[in-house]
């Protein structure tokens, strides 16, 4: 497989220094962009061009949120993983309904968050057990924040059955694999049910299926 390339934004370089070590002994990743603020950040990803940013929250001149926004409206195809120390409910409901694809506490170890790494380039999303996907279940079915999903979808037989295995983390070949579909058929079912549900991302349909019951 190609390398997958990593920006990291993050305006302590110790933390960017030692991301960028442990990192770098995967020989399928390479971290092509530093950035210490938001501004910078965007300022290079036309030049570095990377598959996935690792974007810290606070950060000076335009902070994690700002900058998240700014890459999804000019930058549509790069993932978003944000790694930061803050945990509040808040904050996670926030960028993920803004375009983020997954979301980390800092303590989170290098493993886990080259996992995310993969699974956000492979399959749009990442949400760890146990902070993002337990706090959206807990949040949402507690009606504690109400997305505005569409309302009476109709859905195949086999766009449930997508749906449900997209929730289970699975790639695209996976899910073609089991199904026996291609993976194209699968990307254009994914694409379909983003459309149906009337959501920005993959995120936004698990989400969906928490709410909706269509997974527990």
């Amino acid at each position: 497989m190609s390398k997958i390339k990593i920006a990291i934004a993050d305006d302590y370089k110790i933390y960017r220094d030692g991301l960028k070590v442990n990192l770098g002994m995967d020989d399928n990743l390479e971290v092509v962009l530093e950035a210490d603020n938001g501004e910078d950040l965007l300022n290079g990803l036309p030049a570095a061009k990377p598959d996935v940013i690792i974007m810290d929250l606070k950060m000076p001149i335009m902070d994690g949120m700002e900058a998240t926004k700014e890459v999804r409206k000019k930058f549509n195809s790069i993932k978003v993983l944000v790694v930061t120390m803050y945990e509040d409910d808040k904050f996670i409901i926030h960028m993920m309904e803004n375009g983020a694809n997954g979301y980390l506490l800092k303590n989170a170890d290098s493993d886990e968050i080259k996992r995310s790494i993969y699974s956000v380039h492979e399959t749009g999303y990442y949400f760890n057990d146990l902070v993002n996907k337990a706090l959206l279940k807990k949040l949402i079915l507690k009606g504690n924040i109400k997305p505005s999903f569409n309302q009476n979808i109709e859905f195949s037989e086999r766009e449930l059955e997508v749906l449900k295995l997209i929730c289970e983390e699975k790639t695209a070949a996976e899910i073609g694999k089991e199904l026996f579909i291609s993976a194209r058929t699968v990307e254009g079912h994914r694409t379909k049910l983003i459309e149906k549900v009337g959501v920005r991302n993959t995120a936004g349909l698990v989400m969906f299926a928490i709410k909706n019951d269509i997974v527990k």
